[in-house]
């Protein structure tokens, strides 16, 4: 594996919640790997500032744009200042969205399954829309970090997985329309893992010890992932040796999907 895939772009990542635990990893990853990056973070501050601090000392190039993506001119924003910054966009990666409890959709109003279309499907689709040029120019990438239970149902999860499932049909139809133009967009569906969305929901309650147990008893591997993993994975779909992917959802679950 090369330790430098990106030092030979033009331009830079642009990663879209770079503060969450999967998102901070991500630009992590992308930096340390030669790539100049550009994140988004709608609130936190204090882990943005640190986050640029940690990556800037060894020598990095990261910039922090805060960005509410659900507002429209914000997402053409954060593109049109990583391109003036940077000289363009090789890499889109969207690691945002919201914290989602599990509920049974039953319980879910319509009014509330609309908000977290906006706040998720929307944003996404305001940020991937005003970036297409920019990835068309230097014949980029785009990956959505979304969830594998758009693969196997989890009872609760319809609020996360229908919103999730609309990112992942606008990137498959993306990358029918996009491939002429040498631009692929992927996505990778996170499982159970002990940071992120999922740790909330243990510290919330939403998850207690036996439906750990079960759903850790459904995961073949028999254990839990990290946000690690999925940097891992985006960094993978996001350099040339995945040159020739493009459409395609990876799951980075334990084998849970299976």
């Amino acid at each position: 594996m090369s330790e430098q895939d990106f030092a030979d772009r033009k331009g830079a990542a642009l990663v879209a919640g770079g503060t969450g635990a999967i998102g901070a990893a991500i630009v992590r990853t992308l930096a340390r790997r030669g790539s100049a990056v550009t994140f988004t973070y709608r609130s936190n501050e204090g882990a943005a500032r640190a986050l640029t601090d940690e990556l800037t000392a060894p020598g990095a190039h990261v910039r922090a744009l805060r960005a509410d993506l659900t507002v429209e001119e914000d997402g053409a924003a954060a593109v049109r200042e990583t391109v003036d910054a940077f000289g363009g966009v090789h890499t889109l990666v969207y690691a945002a969205g919201p914290h989602v409890p599990m509920t049974h959709l039953s319980q879910v109003t319509p009014s509330r399954y609309r908000e977290q279309l906006q706040a998720d499907a929307l944003a996404f689709y305001q940020l991937v829309h005003p970036a297409l040029g920019a990835l068309r120019e230097h014949g980029g990438n785009t990956v959505a970090v979304t969830t594998a239970a758009t693969r196997r149902y989890p009872v609760r999860d319809g609020l996360s997985t229908g919103t999730k499932g609309a990112i992942e049909a606008v990137v498959r139809a993306l990358a029918a329309e996009e491939g002429r133009y040498g631009v692929r967009f992927n996505c990778v569906g996170p499982g159970m893992l002990t940071d992120g969305n999922a740790a909330r929901l243990i510290e919330s309650g939403d998850l207690d010890d036996a439906a750990l147990a079960v759903t850790r008893r459904n995961i073949p591997l028999r254990r839990f992932g990290s946000a690690q993993d999925i940097a891992e994975a985006v960094a993978f779909l996001a350099s040339d040796r995945a040159g020739f992917i493009t459409g395609q959802h990876l799951a980075v679950d334990g084998g849970y999907s299976v």
